[in-house]
């Protein structure tokens, strides 16, 4: 007696092993990173253009090989590792402080209904005070050191994660909430549970929007009140004319946000992947 055929891989009723179907083109990785090269390059190349053609003079906007200059000058004499690691420092002491408040807050004020009502109103006002209105307040109380820095910072990461993860936590599906307790689900094990994963996008989609409020933030207190920091390189280098430093200091700007954005994006799908 011979046994009956056994179906392989190859026949056409066999399923599709999961990953063998080619990735669409826009979602691959090589073509994301080269995709997102293609404006800075562009950007780059038009500067380099405009600098060298003479459309715009030097004084007002130098070549990028002088900004390259200027960086080797500062990392040479170890001032532009300074300005980077202090400024560094301050947004991540902010961040994290403004962060964590914010999740507190957020979680008082979408859980209950008395948190709401007391605290949304005077909220509310507070964040409709302009940022640099509230420098005097903190340099008088705490003086120009880095307290008044980070609290700053702290104020301006606060808000998009309140705001964000508030809202979310108040959406929740109310059918799944009454399934859990019907499950004697109460407290921190109905939030764990049911709410938690239900938020965890909001509470990432905050986080990035904080952190970019908090190099924001950054160069508004550095402008105001320090000695160091590539907020301070920037008013430094105004006022001596060095329209070169000026450059970097926003180059710089621009890159650790978009590496510290990176790294919170890491972190977001790893966590979407564990909750959702």
């Amino acid at each position: 007696m011979t046994s009956a055929p056994t179906r392989t891989s190859t026949s056409p009723d066999a399923p599709a092993r999961p990953g063998s179907a080619p990735r669409p083109f826009w979602e691959r990785r090589a073509v994301r990173v080269v995709g997102g090269l293609v404006l800075p390059l562009a950007i780059l190349g038009v500067w380099q253009v405009v600098t060298t053609s003479g459309l715009v003079p030097p004084y007002r906007l130098p070549p990028p090989a002088t900004v390259l200059q200027a960086a080797v000058q500062l990392a040479d004499s170890g001032d532009l590792w300074i300005h980077i690691a202090i400024s560094v420092q301050r947004v991540l002491l902010g961040f994290a402080i403004g962060s964590v408040v914010g999740l507190a807050g957020a979680a008082i004020v979408g859980l209950t209904k008395s948190g709401d009502i007391l605290l949304s109103p005077i909220l509310a006002a507070f964040r409709a005070i302009p940022s640099l209105a509230l420098v005097p307040l903190l340099l008088l109380w705490m003086g120009i050191g880095e307290d008044s820095k980070v609290a700053l910072i702290a104020i301006g990461a606060f808000f998009p994660v309140f705001t964000t993860v508030s809202l979310a936590l108040r959406q929740v599906d109310p059918h799944s909430v009454e399934m859990a307790r019907s499950f004697s689900l109460r407290g921190f094990s109905l939030f764990r549970t049911v709410q938690l994963p239900s938020v965890v996008p909001a509470i990432m989609s905050g986080l990035r929007l904080a952190l970019a409020q908090s190099w924001l933030f950054l160069v508004a207190a550095e402008l105001i009140a320090a000695s160091m920091g590539l907020g301070w390189l920037l008013t430094d280098s105004q006022s001596t004319g060095r329209v070169d430093r000026i450059l970097l200091a926003i180059v710089l700007l621009a890159l650790l946000g978009t590496l510290t954005n990176g790294i919170l994006s890491v972190v977001q799908k790893y966590l979407l992947r564990r909750w959702i």
